[in-house]
């Protein structure tokens, strides 16, 4: 009964934070929203028994969305004294807010103590009976799916090649590092020690 409560909530919550995360004209209010749809979805992970795929919810996407959230903010010409204005006006959503969290978390625990919840019985199945999760993504994509796995690598190794050729191409205006003059530099050549007197200063 609390895993099937539970599930609702954090599914009425990702389904939620996903149209706020859409509607948002603040692009720092989005990316709050999408922080709390990570979340909620790491929580359904974990009412089925996938803590792995829970973990990597965590730590990659919320992780990189914050990087995504420091870039906002640089790059972006954002009127923090306006964001400041309106805490008060939106504090009593940032309370609400809080005490849903909150009520998750507590309805998390109980129905992970509780349980997983059964799913069907097609699909994928633990790659050995009694294997922990983390065991079982790793014996799968290591046997079964070892050349989708490897494809994928080769996917990403050719992504990243393209964007070092595109970005390493000669431009007008821009100097290109000299990779071996930096490799050769001596310690002495780059550094100067200097012994300025009071009310000197130094002579570059």
């Amino acid at each position: 009964m609390i895993q099937t409560f539970t599930f609702y909530l954090f599914a009425s919550v990702v389904i939620a934070s996903g149209a706020f995360t859409i509607l948002s004209r603040n692009p720092v209010h989005s990316v709050l929203w999408l922080i709390l749809a990570f979340f909620n979805a790491a929580g359904l992970m974990v009412l089925i028994g996938a803590e792995f795929i829970a973990m990597l919810l965590v730590i990659v996407y919320v992780g990189a969305v914050a990087v995504l959230f420091l870039f906002v903010v640089m790059m972006l010409d954002i009127d923090f004294a306006e964001l400041r204005a309106g805490f008060m006006k939106n504090l009593p959503l940032g309370i609400a807010l809080a005490a849903v969290f909150l009520a998750e978390l507590v309805f998390g625990i109980g129905a992970y103590q509780a349980g997983n919840i059964a799913l069907g019985k097609g699909g994928l199945h633990p790659a050995r009976e009694g294997a922990s999760n983390i065991e079982a993504v790793g014996e799968l994509l290591y046997t079964r799916y070892i050349f989708l796995f490897e494809g994928a690598g080769l996917v990403l190794l050719v992504a990243m090649v393209g964007a070092i050729v595109l970005t390493n191409r000669k431009r007008a205006g821009v100097k290109p590092q000299n990779i071996a003059s930096q490799v050769r530099r001596r310690p002495q050549d780059a550094v100067r020690n200097t012994q300025p007197t009071v009310g000197e200063g130094v002579e570059l």
